[in-house]
């Protein structure tokens, strides 16, 4: 047996164990250390026994324009423009080591702006929602505030596509079944996320949610605004809401500059990925 104090022979890969709402993430600085990341590592990573567990994987990366870069990865190996939750535990890390108040950040669907609201709470402005069929995008023309599936849901584009049905009753909803089978609806060709919403009264939503390439999670902060925004044009609630998610609440205000999403996070630990687990991944 190695005595205790004999260093680790191990050396691999530095990553954070952040959540935002329960919707969990495993994200890598590649400031500080260079990573090439695959659908393989992505997947490995992302195995609840075997790995570590998550929804999605973020990547951290230097911008020329901006303070931070961020890609994002399901758990399934795909990737995503788009990942509220994670974006607003980053942003909320790189406000605390900065000491600032504000941030700028490059993702796939733009820059966006990250703020302190006060009291632990971190704001995202989410950027301005896609509202027609081509940007969200759907295979074809059709009216996205009513579209042709049961339930007539509707569509909105945050960065990645999702698909909103208004429910009596949010628990009663079959979940897994309903969420896989929308996600795959040929009418969304690059698959999406689906929220099944109640509403609980005219600023307070209920929400659930199948995330794409993830399945049930219990928060995400990209369909929280895809929520608020389809419940806004519906009519059922006004612009600035409430929702209460299986993980917990975030708040939502659709403004002329974009969606702003509101809410907690939590950098659970840090730790680094062995050596010997990164090698596997190679044969």
């Amino acid at each position: 047996m190695r005595a205790m104090s004999d260093p680790t022979p191990y050396t691999g890969l530095p990553f954070m164990k952040m959540h935002g709402l329960g919707n969990d993430f495993v994200v890598i600085d590649a400031r500080a250390s260079a990573v090439s990341v695959s659908a393989d590592l992505v997947r490995a990573l992302g195995d609840r026994h075997r790995g570590v567990g998550l929804d999605q994987l973020a990547v951290i990366d230097d911008d020329q324009h901006t303070d931070i870069a961020l890609t994002f990865w399901n758990s399934d190996g795909s990737q995503s423009g788009a990942c509220g939750n994670a974006t607003r535990c980053i942003a909320r890390r790189e406000i605390t080591l900065t000491g600032r108040d504000a941030i700028t950040i490059r993702t796939e669907r733009g820059i966006l702006h990250a703020v302190d609201a006060g009291d632990g709470l971190t704001s995202v402005n989410m950027g301005k929602p896609g509202l027609d069929w081509a940007s969200i995008p759907l295979s074809e023309a059709c009216d996205t505030l009513h579209l042709p599936i049961d339930g007539t849901p509707v569509a909105t584009g945050m960065g990645n596509p999702h698909c909103t049905f208004f429910v009596e009753d949010a628990e009663a909803v079959d979940l897994p079944t309903l969420g896989a089978r929308f996600e795959h609806h040929p009418l969304f060709p690059e698959r999406t996320n689906v929220q099944f919403a109640q509403v609980v009264g005219p600023d307070h939503l209920r929400m659930r949610v199948w995330e794409r390439g993830v399945g049930v999670t219990l928060a995400s902060g990209s369909s929280s605004c895809a929520v608020a925004v389809a419940a806004a044009r519906r009519g059922l609630t006004g612009r600035k809401v409430r929702l209460t998610l299986d993980g917990g609440e975030i708040a939502i205000d659709w403004r002329e500059d974009g969606v702003w999403m509101t809410g907690p996070t939590a950098h659970v630990f840090d730790a680094t990925l062995t050596a010997e687990f990164l090698e596997t991944l190679l044969k």
